[in-house]
């Protein structure tokens, strides 16, 4: 979950904070406001998930509680915008760092975009070990290195950091709701891929228990990093610095240390961007096969390679479509796009946490959500905040992510006649 979860926006995302938040204070908030969210959501998932320890995740819960069709159009979003756009938005990042290392033009950081998502995708084809070896290797690369990061940063850093401080001298009217909806979108941008662990809980040995431990101490552990991150990259730099950087990690780490150290944190970024990109693209194709197996999705994304036992179907399609969207989208757009639709189905999850202690109060839950039924209204409320301040304020954005569930309506139409519904 950590190594999935972390991926470019820890490194990217803090400028674009800083220009609509006008104090540290303000910065710490969201964060941290982000990172309950995450723990609420986790921590409903966490029910699901030992309630019914087999792959899907999130599309599992939603046939439980709500019927095949709410199932049928996550699955559908997740192949065609939330994770596809997740990895195509990755892809985007790591072309442009690499650029900053190598120096590619525009078109060449597309091509190596493209050639990154489709490598992982062959390798994540050739079995489920070869990608959960470089999985757990870039993870604990990626963790090491911002650890480190981090506590350069705090030890050697000396700028003081004032929690009320205003961002600039003529930024005393900066902060607004609005700006705090934004930064909140792209502080759960960051946070993005915290469920995914649930889509391979049938591959796990005990997911009535590892499942939820999991989601629990993976959320957990990314809610520390990212305020800790964030409080070192304040006490190396000024507020007008973060917002002017795209690369805050790397300028606060050559501020400290000189050029060569800013190539080695874009080398970081690189990992982690490619450990994040890797989780993304073994995880979600196991869901597109579970609801084919359960006659929910197109009969070929059901089908399991005789050699290496993978989806192969569901992996090249996603791969191919994260692909075009790399290759045809910028980084913001692509993230924005992402939180909107997937924050959706996030907020039907959680609700179906009350749905099915009403529908099926006698299965057994090895886990409890605790604070229910608070917790969970609580990050359904969230939810419903985060849509529709979107469709307020990026009404553009908002309507891509509504006119692609849609779209998905007339398919699973035509699915209901021709494939048999199971359960």
């Amino acid at each position: 979950m950590v190594g999935t979860t972390i991926g470019s926006g820890i490194f990217l995302v803090p400028s674009m904070i800083a220009a609509h938040l006008h104090s540290f204070a303000a910065v710490l908030l969201v964060w941290l406001v982000g990172g309950f969210l995450t723990m609420c959501g986790a921590l409903s998932l966490a029910e699901l998930g030992s309630m019914y320890p087999r792959s899907g995740g999130i599309c599992t819960y939603l046939y439980q509680a709500y019927g095949p069709a709410p199932a049928f159009l996550y699955a559908w979003a997740l192949l065609f915008m939330i994770h596809s756009g997740s990895i195509a938005a990755l892809g985007v990042a790591f072309g442009l760092y690499l650029g900053q290392i190598v120096h590619l033009d525009v078109a060449q950081q597309k091509i190596i975009s493209v050639a990154c998502i489709l490598t992982l995708t062959t390798l994540s084809c050739l079995g489920i070990r070869g990608g959960k070896l470089m999985q757990n290797l870039v993870a604990i690369a990626k963790i090491s290195g911002l650890v480190g990061i981090i506590v350069l940063l705090c030890v050697k850093g000396n700028r003081p950091i004032h929690l009320l401080g205003m961002a600039a001298a003529g930024d005393a009217g900066a902060f607004s709701l609005a700006g705090l909806g934004v930064a909140l979108v792209a502080v759960l941008w960051v946070y993005e891929g915290w469920h995914v662990i649930s889509f391979v809980a049938g591959e796990m040995k005990r997911p009535q228990c590892d499942l939820p431990r999991s989601l629990l101490y993976g959320s957990a552990i990314v809610m520390l990093t990212y305020a800790l991150a964030n409080v070192g990259y304040y006490h190396v730099l000024s507020p007008s610095q973060i917002r002017g950087s795209e690369a805050v990690a790397a300028l606060a780490v050559g501020t400290l240390l000189g050029s060569i150290a800013t190539s080695c944190i874009s080398l970081l970024i690189l990992i982690s961007t490619l450990g994040s990109m890797n989780g993304l693209i073994l995880t979600a194709p196991r869901v597109y096969y579970a609801m084919a197996h359960d006659g929910v999705f197109p009969r070929p994304f059901a089908q399991i390679d005789r050699r290496y036992r993978t989806p192969m179907v569901a992996l090249l399609v996603q791969g191919l479509w994260a692909a075009v969207l790399a290759a045809s989208g910028t980084y913001q757009r692509l993230f924005t796009d992402v939180i909107f639709t997937a924050w959706i189905f996030y907020g039907l999850a959680a609700a179906a946490v009350l749905v099915l202690r009403h529908k099926q109060p006698e299965r057994e839950r090895p886990f409890l959500v605790p604070g229910y039924p608070w917790l969970p209204l609580l990050f359904c409320a969230a939810a419903t905040g985060l849509v529709l301040s979107t469709v307020f304020q990026q009404p553009t954005n908002a309507l891509t992510g509504i006119c692609l569930v849609v779209a998905g309506l007339p398919v699973y139409c035509h699915l209901t006649k021709s494939l048999p519904m199971q359960r």
